[in-house]
């Protein structure tokens, strides 16, 4: 066992309380073999079509391409809906929800993940805030009546020279242009009812468990600095309720109460 006292640690602060506080960057998502685009290499590595014409992840995330070239941010896109559609969650998340069972509260995730891989892994739906939306759910592009609706029926098809075919995606109510509802760098189209109703729901848990006393652990994985925006929420909560923060990161765990510098399937092996 790596970091044995740290992780025994861990441990006792997971099976003493009675709800969990969940959060997760990409690097959650690693050890079910999806990129977490770390620095540019690693997105070109990824999107080799994004290092021809060196656009970072930053650059290409950004809402303007849908105005642009459509069919590129649809190949960027879809790509990545066919892609975390086809993952499997890695053995750490039933962990996580094997424990959240155990707890009067259950659990809770924030995450800035877009992946929805925590609900396939069987959380529910009104148990998860995605602070960043959802690749499942798309809007129109001009954000014409305020509405989302699922991807499901959505499907991508990409030809040579990364670009998706058309007819692409489009909103059903006034035929524009159809988007993922994710939250992009540079977006002021974004239509955020969805992540404001599961902020509410988790205002709401948190709000009961501090009512009734309730001893909650918070355990962070795979959050980088780069966005601090899940790190920032961690370290809130913890000091709110006056707890530890276990931090599970290979590269960045520092700041924590307890650090685990390791991949998420190999920290949650070890503490739960």
């Amino acid at each position: 066992m790596i970091y044995p006292d740290r992780a025994k640690e861990a441990k006792q602060l997971l099976q003493e309380a009675d709800a969990i506080f969940i959060t997760a960057g990409a690097g959650m998502g690693v050890d079910s073999g999806l990129p977490d685009f770390r620095g540019v290499e690693g997105f070109w590595n990824a999107y080799p079509k994004a290092k021809e014409f060196r656009l970072s992840f930053e650059e290409m995330a950004n809402p303007e391409w849908f105005e642009s070239d459509p069919r590129l941010a649809w190949a960027f896109y879809g790509h990545r809906l066919h892609l975390y559609r086809d993952t499997i969650p890695h053995k750490g998340f039933n962990k996580l929800l094997e424990l959240s069972n155990t707890k009067k509260y259950g659990s809770f995730v924030f995450t800035s993940n877009v992946d929805g891989q925590f609900q396939k892994a069987g959380f529910k739906e009104a148990q998860v805030m995605e602070c960043h939306g959802s690749i499942h759910h798309l809007q129109c592009i001009d954000n014409c009546q305020g509405m989302i609706w699922g991807a499901d029926d959505t499907f991508i098809e990409i030809e040579e020279g990364f670009k998706a075919k058309e007819p692409l995606p489009a909103c059903p109510f006034c035929g524009a242009m159809a988007r993922p509802n994710i939250l992009m760098f540079g977006d002021f189209g974004w239509e955020y009812a969805r992540t404001d109703a599961q902020r509410e729901r988790l205002v709401q848990w948190m709000d009961r468990i501090e009512h009734e006393n309730g001893k909650l652990a918070i355990v962070e994985m795979g959050a980088g600095t780069a966005v601090p925006t899940v790190r920032n929420t961690s370290e809130q909560i913890a000091d709110r309720f006056g707890v530890s923060l276990i931090r599970i990161n290979p590269t960045e765990s520092f700041g924590a109460d307890i650090e685990l510098p390791m991949g998420a399937v190999e920290a949650l092996e070890q503490i739960i």
